[in-house]
C-alpha cells in the first residue's frame, strides 16, 4: 500500500471507530505505555490529541509520565515551514487550539531538540519495519531528523501494522517501537 492510499484508508477506518472501541483500544495502549522502561529517560515529547480526528487520547499518558517525574514536552506547529517548536508542558501551561484543532502551549518555556530523550509519535498506520504514515505534511519527519542520534521513538496507533509501505523514501525514519492494541 502506498502512503496516499494508506492515509485515506486509515483516516476513514479511524472515523468509523465507535467510542467503545476507542476506549478499549486506548486501555490496551495505555497498559503497554505504562510498562515501558523509562528509567534512563527524562525529557519526553508527546503529541496532544486532535479530538476531531479521533486520535489516541494522550492526556492519561501525560498524567502517568508526570507521576514518574518526567519532563513533558509538546509542540507548536509552524505551517509556513512545516516545522515544530518544542515547549515544556507542566500543570500550569495553558493550551489554545490552533486553526487546525491542534492544542498548543501558550507562554511556555521553549526546549532545544537535543534535550529530548523520547518522542511519542502520532500516526495513521505503520508497517512491520516501523515506518509510519502521518497526515502528509512532514512535520514529524523533519522533527525526528533533527533529533539526537540515540533518540527513542514510539508510535501510538489504533491499528496493527501493515506488511509494508510501498513508497518509503530517504526522508522516512523508522520508529523504534509502535504500540497498538494487543
Amino acid at each position: 500500500m502506498n502512503k496516499k492510499d494508506a492515509r485515506k484508508f486509515y483516516r476513514q477506518k479511524r472515523r468509523e471507530l465507535s467510542q467503545t472501541e476507542i476506549e478499549n483500544y486506548q486501555k490496551s495502549i495505555f497498559d503497554q505505555v505504562y510498562h515501558l522502561d523509562l528509567s534512563n529517560i527524562q525529557n519526553i515529547h508527546i503529541f496532544l490529541s486532535i479530538k476531531r480526528h479521533k486520535e489516541i487520547d494522550t492526556y492519561p499518558i501525560i498524567d502517568f509520565l508526570r507521576q514518574q517525574n518526567k519532563t513533558i514536552i509538546v509542540s507548536k506547529s509552524n505551517f509556513e515551514s512545516n516545522t515544530l517548536q518544542h515547549y515544556v508542558f507542566n500543570e500550569n501551561t495553558q493550551l489554545v487550539e490552533n486553526s487546525y484543532g491542534i492544542p498548543e502551549p501558550l507562554h511556555a518555556e521553549e526546549v532545544e531538540v537535543a534535550k529530548i530523550d523520547l518522542v511519542f509519535v502520532p500516526l495513521l498506520i505503520s508497517d512491520k519495519q516501523n515506518y509510519r504514515v502521518g497526515y502528509g505534511k512532514g512535520f514529524y519527519d523533519r522533527f525526528l531528523a533533527s533529533c539526537k542520534k540515540d533518540i527513542k521513538t514510539v508510535g501510538l496507533n489504533f491499528f496493527p501494522p501493515i506488511e509494508s509501505i510501498a513508497d518509503i523514501n530517504e526522508f522516512d525514519i523508522p520508529l523504534n517501537k509502535v504500540i497498538y492494541p494487543s
